[in-house]
């Protein structure tokens, strides 16, 4: 891995807000709208990522991340990746883990199977091509994408099995940000609110900006 590769930023945005989320709803390849609070929640990144000049940015094709993208400014450099698209939840799609779990007690996506959908080494597998065509460009990248494929692929960034990411939240209309420690994958910031995305990523791009001076460390 060379200098520039250990300074990469990943900033990895879930959609904003939907009517299927608010109800706590598994939403998987339906394609629906973001609500009208999750418009105004991407907007808030628009002016956060005016001065990030970013090599690489990826979205699923689902309407509710691209819609995300677009109001943040960034759909003419989109490039969209049906990696990114979220969990094949199969039969159990539109249903709430509560309604899951009243016929499979302590159901999670992560430990139990869908039924006619995704396992979780495919979604990982998915993940993991992600983080590959990631890897290939040295600049920040940008993806937009969904609550757990996105849980994978943080965890799958740092090499961990896929499902550790039980122990990762991930709300909508957060920013999370995946970077490195010298050569070692590491998490930089994880579910902020868009809200306060603007801190995070001023705070976050100091940092890379004193990275890159030079250092009188013996290293």
């Amino acid at each position: 891995m060379n200098k520039m590769e250990e300074r990469q930023l990943v900033y990895l945005v879930r959609h904003g807000q939907t009517a299927w989320a608010v109800q706590m709803r598994h939403t998987g390849h339906t394609d629906i709208p973001l609500t009208e609070a999750g418009r105004a929640e991407a907007m808030v990144l628009r002016p956060v990522f005016l001065d990030i000049e970013f090599d690489l940015v990826l979205s699923s094709p689902l309407q509710r991340a691209l819609e995300t993208c677009r109001i943040a400014g960034l759909a003419n450099r989109a490039q969209t990746d049906a990696d990114l698209m979220e969990w094949d939840y199969g039969d159990y799609e539109g249903k709430t883990t509560e309604e899951i779990s009243t016929n499979i007690p302590g159901w999670s996506v992560f430990t139990h199977l869908c039924p006619g959908g995704e396992t979780i080494a495919q979604v990982a597998a998915r993940a993991d091509r992600v983080i590959e065509h990631i890897r290939k460009v040295d600049g920040p990248v940008a993806v937009f994408g969904h609550g757990h494929l996105l849980r994978v692929l943080g965890v799958r960034w740092l090499g961990l099995a896929p499902d550790q990411g039980c122990h990762f939240a991930l709300d909508t209309a957060t920013l999370s940000v995946l970077g490195f420690d010298r050569s070692v994958p590491i998490i930089k910031t994880w579910n902020g609110p868009l809200l306060t995305a603007a801190c995070a990523v001023s705070r976050i791009t100091q940092e890379n900006k004193l990275n890159k001076e030079p250092s009188n460390e013996g290293d």
